[in-house]
């Protein structure tokens, strides 16, 4: 039994009744408020482990609420949301939510990023090596393997790919990546980070041109798988 609490942050009853339905039914303990401000308080005084936050909600914009949110509230945001323009997506991931999913969305999908993103919270800070499908990476060592043999990457290279597996299933943005490997400075050289994916996937991929690990988000950026 999971009975990990979920928080649903919607206005729209339905939505809030067919995940209540979905979560109850995989052994997840639902919480329900129907506004952002209802939101920030029953977070506040229970953090849940996670939480499923809409965009348009009556009193503020959801993109406010997740500002405030990431204050303090540092276990997994999914975005759940009509809004799906570009703008919308990224202005979303950059500001701190773990995962973008538009309306109306596939229970199972949803499902499927629930779990990663609370297996990834619960295990993120204290695991030292990250195992994702053939790859080992060693955040203390700061090795990689590939079927249990060395890969040799530069210091920038593992840094990307550290940071990615920390990030495991999440979609990062262009400009968060740009601003955690290379600084603030750097955020509009998104050329500069293709050139260091594509080295990066030669060298960790079996098909660089068909990647099953990084994954291109057209218009916004990567994930890891």
């Amino acid at each position: 039994m999971n009975k990990a609490e979920i928080l649903i942050i919607d206005d729209e009853p339905q939505i809030r009744k067919l995940l209540e339905i979905t979560l109850e039914s995989n052994d997840y303990k639902v919480l329900q408020a129907e506004t952002g401000k209802q939101g920030i308080i029953m977070a506040a005084n229970h953090p849940p482990e996670l939480i499923l936050l809409d965009i348009g909600l009556p009193d503020k914009s959801g993109h406010e609420i997740l500002k405030e949110l990431r204050e303090w509230y540092n276990k997994a945001i999914i975005i759940l949301s009509v809004q799906n323009s570009e703008n919308d997506i990224v202005s979303a991931l950059d500001n701190g939510a773990t995962d973008y999913l538009t309306k109306p969305f596939r229970t199972a999908e949803l499902m499927a990023r629930i779990r990663s993103a609370i297996r990834r919270t619960q295990t993120q800070e204290n695991t030292s090596v990250i195992e994702i499908d053939d790859l080992q990476i060693n955040l203390v060592n700061r090795t990689v393997k590939k079927n249990d043999e060395l890969i040799k990457l530069t210091s920038t290279e593992f840094n990307l790919i550290s940071l990615f597996a920390k990030h495991e299933g999440s979609v990062l943005t262009h400009q968060y990546i740009l601003k955690e490997i290379w600084g603030v400075g750097y955020q509009t050289e998104t050329q500069y980070l293709r050139v260091f994916v594509g080295t990066l996937r030669k060298k960790i991929e079996d098909n660089p041109n068909q990647p099953k690990h990084i994954i291109t988000e057209s218009g916004v950026g990567y994930r890891f798988q």
